[in-house]
């Protein structure tokens, strides 16, 4: 007959930070005080489904044990003894950690069941109760202790002491998708007016491939990881850091790369809190492209009723949120794709005037059927210079926000001058150089969501290990919406 213990508890610290110990399975020789030394077999990582871990007890005891699920969105992992001195049989249990309502506390919850000896019965579900769990939780707290995590209420978060494993994406060299890398990395605890992040969702942007063939050699050199989004929780803060604490929800974009990744330190400056209505992919994939659709409604375009707009890509991340934004406000919106399907996925999101052109040709219907366009949207980069000239109404403004087909040839002041044409190349962190207005366009992005005035784009999703498969569908033109990677 199977013998089942259930024990429970309440620790007092954010979920965070008590999910960052145990969800590395071989930590439990920092914290239990009844584990002597435990190591991962075969070299594998210690988060990595299928590991197992061989640890000897202070009394001699040795035990394998193998970890059968690790679930980092409901907290919950299970495991099982494989081989052991100790005679428990067909064990396995499962941790299930939950927050407490005030979000500083943890509810956790530990079972399991396992057969015994004849007559051994009372005596093994006693030692597992009471030896293993009870014990194990007064362990953790002392642990947490000793990390500074355990604070009196509205005192300043303090950096966890050790740094923690996790995993990201290199680019060794240059070069196509297949220069993506996949390694394990440790991330130390986090400086002064950092904090650090335990990342659920990554946002895949086009600027990634240009940074990944290296256009961009001076913002992301050799082996270094790309990525300038993500979103997730809150694992502690560095000295100096105020408004936010372990635990709390958030996204963030910065002007350095690093966001391919698990686990990360980042300023605080970066960050914006999550709503309770945006989960963590829908923060991926739309805080770049919504804070771009924002400065260019509201700064570079400066939109208004009537106003004529050509946002190519109409289909993709960035044209999707911003054809029905601008509509909602008034203008009149006409977007490029280069598919049908495309063309329904734009008409679906708010874009009332479609053209279908594989071959970047949109310029004489633009003409025809418009008058021209008085400002363009334009990722699309040297294939469709001339067109978007030609497409170019009197005083129009012509935003180039990228380079898909190659980079731009140099715009001729002589050129814009027969339209009395304006000319800009913007970069979104020009936009959001506060957290004051990072914050102010991040609840215009929130509200517009909550209203109806955007819709949350289709979002495609690829594990962190198959970014270079995110990037190689990316630069098929096949992509519609947003991609994000999960750690």
């Amino acid at each position: 007959m199977l013998q089942k213990v259930i024990r429970s508890t309440v620790i007092d610290a954010p979920i965070e930070r008590v999910w960052a110990v145990l969800r590395d399975f071989n930590s439990h020789d920092q914290w239990h005080d009844v584990v002597a030394h435990s190591q991962i077999e075969a070299g594998e990582r210690s988060d990595q489904v299928g590991c197992v871990r061989s640890f000897s007890l202070k009394d001699g005891a040795r035990i394998r044990e193998q970890l059968l699920t690790l679930d980092d969105r409901q907290y919950k992992s299970t495991y099982c003894i494989v081989e052991a001195t100790v005679p428990l049989q067909r064990y396995v249990a499962t941790v299930t950690l939950k927050p407490v309502t005030d979000g500083r506390r943890t509810f956790w919850h530990w079972e399991s069941s396992f057969a015994t000896p004849p007559g051994m019965e009372a005596e093994l579900r006693q030692m597992v109760a009471e030896g293993v769990y009870e014990a194990g939780f007064a362990n953790l707290r002392r642990h947490l202790e000793r990390g500074g995590d355990l604070r009196a209420p509205g005192a300043a978060p303090m950096p966890t002491a050790l740094p923690l494993p996790g995993r990201r994406i290199v680019v060794p060299a240059y070069g196509d998708a297949h220069a993506l890398v996949a390694e394990d990395h440790a991330v130390p605890p986090p400086g002064p007016g950092e904090v650090r992040i335990r990342q659920r969702a990554v946002g895949v942007n086009y600027i990634d491939v240009y940074l990944r063939r290296g256009w961009i050699p001076g913002l992301m050199a050799p082996g270094g990881t790309p990525g300038q989004e993500a979103a997730g929780s809150v694992v502690d803060c560095g000295a100096g850091v105020h408004g936010f604490s372990p635990g709390d929800r958030v996204a963030y974009l910065g002007p350095t790369t690093g966001a391919y990744c698990s686990l990360r330190n980042v300023p605080a400056a970066w960050l914006v809190r999550l709503p309770p209505a945006v989960d963590d992919e829908l923060a991926a994939a739309v805080l770049l492209k919504g804070l771009t659709a924002d400065y260019l409604l509201q700064d570079l375009g400066r939109v208004r009723p009537g106003q004529r707009w050509l946002v190519h890509a109409a289909a993709g991340g960035v044209g999707l949120l911003l054809c029905a934004w601008a509509r909602r406000l008034g203008a009149t919106v006409i977007g490029t794709v280069s598919s049908e399907a495309k063309a329904r996925l734009a008409r679906l999101h708010g874009c009332e005037h479609v053209i279908v052109t594989p071959d970047y040709h949109f310029a004489e219907a633009v003409q025809r059927d418009f008058g021209g366009a008085d400002v363009i949207v334009d990722g699309l980069g040297v294939a469709a210079q001339a067109e978007n000239f030609a497409a170019l109404a009197s005083c129009g403004h012509w935003i180039s926000l990228g380079q898909a087909s190659g980079p731009l040839e140099p715009v001729s002041p002589d050129a814009l001058v027969m339209k009395s044409a304006s000319f800009s190349r913007p970069v979104v962190f020009a936009y959001i150089a506060t957290p004051a207005v990072l914050a102010t366009r991040a609840a215009r992005l929130w509200a517009a969501l909550a209203d109806g005035s955007i819709r949350p784009p289709p979002i495609e999703r690829y594990t962190l290990d198959a970014a270079a498969e995110a990037h190689a569908r990316l630069e098929s033109r096949a992509t519609s919406g947003a991609l994000v990677l999960l750690p």
